[in-house]
């Protein structure tokens, strides 16, 4: 850009000029989207500075001119900052189409289905999420990129999931990759473990990295941001038929049309969307509070197994030492034979030494045999020692764990119970509100009979009015015809 100069004959623009330029120029293709209270806002690029100067000077304007768009190009050409603005545009339309799924499906109050629309946008903008910083996959025809991969393994992780995977692999219309992983997701959210299965997916930055870039939206915080977000769709009941849709050539493009709303509209709205917004809070809390419930039932189980699985080792614990006592008790009678066959074995006659010996020999053997069947009881009463230690402090981290979630359990109750009353409190208000309602109603009416009245008088009084007015005009006529004959 160092070669460009200011033409002699053409004037040089200045910075107001620019800043006017700026002003009013909006370039969608390179928009920042951003939250701005709970609608989309399109907002310029900071790049340009829009504070006029004081002074405006043509070779400095130009200067200004030169570094600003030198500033602009290294700002696009740096890949690590397109990735980055790419992943909060992703993330902040992921919040907004899951806060409008959110509140238009619990104002609707019924199953959704495939034609309902902010619900095929939600699908739109979670394809786009996982399509960000896809490696390309090559094949004979070509470079391929594809989400279905990472979905795949899913099922390693979650065992739950294989049933989906399963499903969508005996799908008889779905012929591509891309139509699979669509499929895939409808049946996660009909499951309700749509933020259980990408949080397991995105804990595993091992396995995704053989798909993404390192700085891919399911790599970084972003992704993590989006998986919690989901929690909230637990609340909504969706059914699909899969069997007669077109996914694999079905156009992904996000509508922003629906995001874009006046702030006055929105402002005028806040007082309505209270109530709406409480109702939410409390389908979240309660929706926890069930993952919480079954939480804890799994943990009571697995203390109840291990509970039982302890009592069996103590049984065959006091089983063995029973066993090591008559163990020894029986290595004792041996030694005691042994020593009186061999005393014998002196004081006895010579032809005896021979039996005697051999039954010595048996004894060794015997004694031998019982040694080693000692020492195999110890090596296992050992092992059973520390299976029980082992299971005594995996008991005691499951009861820690246990009186956690307890803890929890009863905040989360009692923020249920605040949420109730401030419901009922909301309910009081609203009904007291109606009934000033209609005391001004009946006010009102009253009002206008009144009105009717005052009309009719009115229109009475005219009437007489007018009649007194012929009256007098008759009078006056014949006053004006005696006049005359009195003269």
């Amino acid at each position: 850009m160092s070669a460009l100069t200011p033409p002699t004959d053409m004037p040089t623009p200045t910075t107001d000029k620019i800043t006017q330029a700026a002003m009013e120029t909006i370039y969608l293709c390179k928009f920042r989207v951003s939250m701005d209270g709970e609608w989309l806002c399109l907002r310029e690029l900071d790049d340009i500075s829009l504070t006029p100067d004081p002074e405006p000077t043509h070779e400095d304007s130009w200067e200004d001119l030169t570094d600003l768009v030198e500033q602009m190009r290294d700002d696009t050409e740096d890949p690590n900052y397109l990735m980055a603005n790419e992943r909060m545009n992703l993330m902040n339309m992921a919040k907004l189409s899951i806060k409008g799924l959110i509140e238009s499906a619990l104002n609707l109050g019924r199953t959704l289905d495939s034609d309902y629309a902010p619900l095929q946008q939600f699908f739109v903008v979670m394809e786009h999420c996982l399509k960000h910083g896809l490696k390309a996959k090559k094949t004979f025809l070509g470079q391929n990129k594809s989400f279905w991969g990472p979905l795949e393994l899913v099922e390693k992780l979650v065992p739950e999931a294989a049933e989906i995977t399963a499903s969508v692999k005996d799908l008889p219309g779905l012929k591509t990759p891309v139509g699979r992983g669509r499929a895939w997701l409808r049946l996660a959210l009909m499951q309700k473990k749509l933020s259980e299965y990408m949080k397991a997916l995105i804990n595993k930055k091992e396995l995704l990295s053989e798909f993404y870039e390192p700085n891919a939206l399911m790599m970084e915080e972003e992704g993590a941001i989006i998986a919690g977000l989901l929690v909230g769709l637990n609340v909504i009941d969706a059914n699909f038929c899969m069997k007669g849709e077109d996914l694999d050539s079905q156009v992904g493009v996000i509508d922003f049309s629906m995001y874009l709303k006046d702030g006055n509209s929105s402002k005028g709205s806040e007082g309505d969307g209270q109530i709406t917004a409480i109702l939410d809070q409390k389908n979240y809390v309660e929706e926890l509070n069930r993952h919480l419930n079954a939480t804890v039932n799994n943990l009571q189980a697995k203390v109840d197994a291990l509970e039982k699985s302890n009592t069996k080792l103590t049984e065959e614990l006091a089983v063995a030492n029973n066993r090591i006592i008559t163990l020894q008790e029986e290595m004792e009678r041996v030694k005691e034979e042994s020593s009186y066959i061999l005393e014998s074995n002196r004081k006895g006659p010579k032809q005896d030494r021979t039996s005697e010996g051999q039954a010595l020999s048996e004894a060794r053997k015997h004694l031998k045999e019982e040694t080693q069947l000692r020492l195999d009881v110890e090596k296992e009463l050992e092992i059973q020692i520390s299976m029980r230690q082992e299971m005594e402090l995996a008991m005691k981290m499951l009861e820690k764990d246990v009186c956690e979630k307890q803890d929890a359990l009863v905040s989360l109750r009692q923020q249920l119970d605040d949420l109730r009353a401030l419901k009922h409190e909301l309910a009081f208000k609203l009904q007291s509100s109606d009934l000033g309602v209609k005391q001004k109603s009946e006010l009102n009416s009253r009002l206008e009979e009144k009105t009717n009245q005052m009309a009719a008088t009115i229109k009475q009084l005219e009437q007489s009015e007018k009649d007194l007015v012929k009256q007098a005009k008759t009078l006056n006529s014949a006053a004006n015809k005696l006049i005359p004959k009195h003269h």
